[in-house]
C-alpha cells in the first residue's frame, strides 16, 4: 500500500511539473513575458538615433523569427 501511494504521488508530481514547463515554454514563445510598458516608457527618453537603431533591431528579429518559422514548416 505504501509503495503504490508513493509511486502515484511521484507520477502526479512529474505530470504537474511537465505541464508547468509546457505552460512556461508556451508563455515564452507567445511573448507573454514581454514588458511593453517599460519599453514604451524607455522610448520617451531615447534620441532619434537610438529609436532608429531599435526599429532596425526589431525588424531584424521579426525577419529571423519568420525565417525560423518557415524552416519549421
Amino acid at each position: 500500500m505504501n509503495t503504490s501511494v508513493l509511486v502515484l504521488m511521484l507520477v502526479v508530481s512529474i505530470v504537474i511539473g511537465f505541464l508547468g514547463l509546457l505552460a512556461f515554454l508556451w508563455g515564452l514563445k507567445t511573448g507573454q513575458f514581454d514588458d511593453e510598458k517599460k519599453m514604451m516608457e524607455g522610448v520617451l527618453f531615447d534620441g532619434i538615433d537610438d529609436l532608429n537603431e531599435a526599429a532596425k533591431k526589431q525588424k531584424k528579429q521579426k525577419t529571423i523569427k519568420r525565417s525560423k518559422d518557415e524552416q519549421n514548416l
